[in-house]
């Protein structure tokens, strides 16, 4: 009888253990969504979810699409596979620190932008060298793939366009599905791919408003988007999975442009022509710099910690 209430409650402590895990994964996910030029995929990727994540996604994508072909008994049967408890623990994670942190931060980058986006800079540069040991062997392909994506990355981050003030409601759905898979890319944030193509002001101003009308269009838009290319990526990752990663990490390395701390015009870490360095400022942003990498160690240890009590939790689990 002791014996079985000890278990009980070590299942409970365990259960709760793994939900405030979760939670706090979420929380650092949308502190860096937060942040124009970083990914919470990134985050992700460093905390050891992603590919997690994506599976989650891509069995919810697959339930639907059972739901929309009629056959109700295997939508039932694949909805019923999602782990619900993670994915709602994780999200509770990222809604937490964009109520708690959004303010306080955007503060924060437009009176501090060269140390703000010095410690990002910091951060990601580090990150690109912990995650290259996600991929078993370097070969010429991979090298290949991480190059290409950089370079392509670093240009096509540089393309800004102007802002677009009534686009149609195709448009809108169309930049919905467009950030929502940026953000689950590790290195490209959603918020600056809307605004490269010039609709960052336009979301911005419906939040403002509150036109539900428009921000459930976008909320379409990201769920088609979220559902079609977590499938894709998915696929991906079972095949070609160092290819992949590869891609993913010079999309890590390509993104550090936006976070170049000097820009050539007064828009913070916003803006993505590189400008040269303030001698005055040199010293404080590569101070910044490296405490943002520094911050990523840490990271790193709270992901191996993470990583174990999750394979603890798994051997409780198991009969």
């Amino acid at each position: 009888m002791l014996m079985a209430s000890r278990g009980a409650r070590g299942t409970v402590h365990g259960v709760w253990r793994t939900i405030t895990t979760q939670i706090f994964r979420g929380f650092c996910m949308g502190a860096a969504d937060i942040v124009p030029g970083v990914s919470g995929g990134t985050v992700a990727l460093l905390l050891g979810i992603y590919d997690r994540l994506i599976e989650e996604i891509k069995s919810i994508s697959t339930a639907l699409s059972k739901l929309g072909r009629g056959d109700f008994r295997g939508f039932r049967r694949r909805i019923g596979s999602v782990n619900w408890s993670f994915l709602i623990s994780l999200l509770a994670g990222i809604i937490l620190a964009v109520v708690l942190l959004v303010s306080w931060l955007r503060a924060q980058i437009r009176e501090h932008p060269v140390i703000v986006s010095s410690v990002f800079f910091g951060l990601i540069a580090a990150s690109t060298l912990v995650t290259r040991r996600e991929i078993s062997q370097w070969r010429r392909s991979r090298y290949l793939i991480f190059v290409g994506s950089a370079a392509l990355t670093f240009g096509l981050l540089g393309i800004r366009s102007g802002s677009i003030e009534n686009p149609t409601t195709i448009v809108v759905l169309f930049a919905g599905a467009l950030a929502i898979c940026a953000m689950i890319l590790p290195g490209i944030s959603g918020s600056f791919v809307l605004l490269t193509i010039g609709l960052y002001d336009h979301l911005m101003g419906v939040i403002e408003r509150r036109d539900f009308a428009v921000l459930t269009v976008y909320a379409l838009g990201a769920a088609v988007g979220l559902c079609l290319f977590s499938q894709f990526l998915h696929w991906l990752l079972s095949r070609y999975r160092d290819y992949v990663v590869a891609g993913l990490l010079g999309l890590m390395t390509g993104s550090l442009r936006v976070l170049w701390p000097w820009p050539t015009t007064d828009g913070g870490i916003e803006d993505t022509r590189l400008g040269i360095p303030h001698s005055q400022e040199v010293l404080g942003a590569s101070i910044a710099a490296v405490l943002g990498a520094l911050g990523l160690v840490g990271l790193v240890q709270l992901a191996t910690r993470f990583r174990n009590f999750d394979r603890d939790d798994a051997l409780e689990s198991s009969p």
